[in-house]
C-alpha cells in the first residue's frame, strides 16, 4: 500500500536529514517506525504526507508511492484525499473549537454527506467519551481524549492508511493500552497503519513488521516479534550505558556486543 523507496531529504537546501530511506507498509499491516528523538521518524512522515514545504524541507533522492500512484510533490491535501491520512505528534487538535467542530474539520475534504455521517457515527462509538463531550472545547479535555479527538478526526475520511505520529507520547500507562488497543481496533475494521513511535514494546506488540531508525536511515528491520525478542533491541530500548554512564546509540550496541563475543 505505500512505499518509500530510497529517500532522501534536506532541510534549509544545506540539512541531510534522511539517507536513503526505504520502507513498505502492506495493506492490512501495523508497520512500526521506531526510533530515538532525532532519528528522522518525523520528517519521514511529514516526507509522506506532504508537509516539507511547511518546515522548509524537500526530497532531493527517491520516491513515495501510495496505493500504486506516486505521491511525492503532491499537495498535502491532495494525498488526504487518496486515503491517506496523518495525527501529528503531540495530537494538534483545535482548541478553541468544540469536539464536534474538529470532527467536522477532518471530514472536510470529504463531500459525500452520507459519508461523513457515518464516519462521525462510526467515531462516536469507538470513542464514547467524545460521544458525551462533543460540545465540549477540545482545549479543555485531557491528554488521552485530546489524543483520541486526534485520531478520531483523521478517521473522518475513511482512510486506507493511518499514520500515527507518537501517539503515546505523554500519557499514562493505562491510557497507552488503551490507545494501543483502539489502534488494533482501527486495524482490525479495514485500515493500514503506520506507527511511529518511542515506545518499541508498545509499538512491536501489535505490529505485523518493524523498522528501527537512527541518524536518517532504517538500521534494522523485519517482523516484528522477532524485533521484540531480539537482544540488541532490548538493551537499546531498556537502555544501555558505557562505563562514563554515556547511551550508546543502537549501533554502538552491535559494536558492543561483537567486542564481548571477541574478546570471550
Amino acid at each position: 500500500m505505500l512505499e518509500v523507496a530510497n529517500l532522501e531529504v534536506v532541510y534549509n537546501e544545506v540539512v541531510l536529514v534522511l539517507r536513503g530511506l526505504s520502507i513498505e507498509v502492506g495493506d492490512g499491516q501495523i508497520v512500526a517506525l521506531l526510533g530515538a528523538n532525532g532519528a528522522g521518524k518525523t520528517t519521514t512522515t511529514r516526507a509522506i504526507s506532504g508537509l516539507l514545504d511547511v518546515h522548509d524541507g524537500e526530497i532531493t533522492k527517491g520516491s513515495v508511492t501510495f496505493d500504486g500512484e506516486r505521491i511525492d510533490g503532491k499537495e498535502p491535501s491532495a494525498i488526504v484525499r487518496s486515503g491517506l491520512t496523518q495525527v501529528l505528534e503531540g495530537r494538534r487538535v483545535f482548541a478553541e473549537l468544540t469536539v464536534d467542530e474538529n470532527l467536522i474539520t477532518g471530514g472536510i475534504t470529504n463531500t459525500d454527506r452520507a459519508s461523513i455521517a457515518e464516519a462521525h457515527e462510526r467515531v462516536m462509538t469507538m470513542f464514547p467519551v467524545l460521544a458525551d463531550r462533543r460540545k465540549a472545547t477540545a482545549g479543555y479535555l485531557s491528554g488521552g481524549e485530546q489524543q483520541m479527538l486526534a485520531i478520531g478526526r483523521a478517521l473522518m475520511v475513511n482512510p486506507k492508511l493511518l499514520i500515527l505520529d507518537e501517539p503515546s507520547l505523554g500519557l499514562a500507562p493505562k491510557l497507552v493500552a488503551q490507545i494501543r488497543d483502539i489502534i488494533v481496533d482501527i486495524n482490525n475494521a479495514g485500515t493500514s497503519v503506520l506507527l511511529i513511535e518511542q515506545n518499541a514494546v508498545m509499538a512491536l506488540s501489535i505490529a505485523d513488521y518493524g523498522y528501527i531508525m537512527e541518524t536518517g536511515k532504517v538500521v534494522m528491520d523485519g517482523p516484528a516479534a522477532k524485533l521484540l525478542g531480539d537482544e540488541d533491541v532490548q538493551e537499546f530500548y531498556l537502555g544501555l550505558h558505557g562505563d562514563e554512564g554515556e547511551r550508546k546509540s543502537f549501533r554502538d550496541i552491535k559494536h558492543y556486543k561483537r567486542r564481548k563475543r571477541w574478546l570471550s
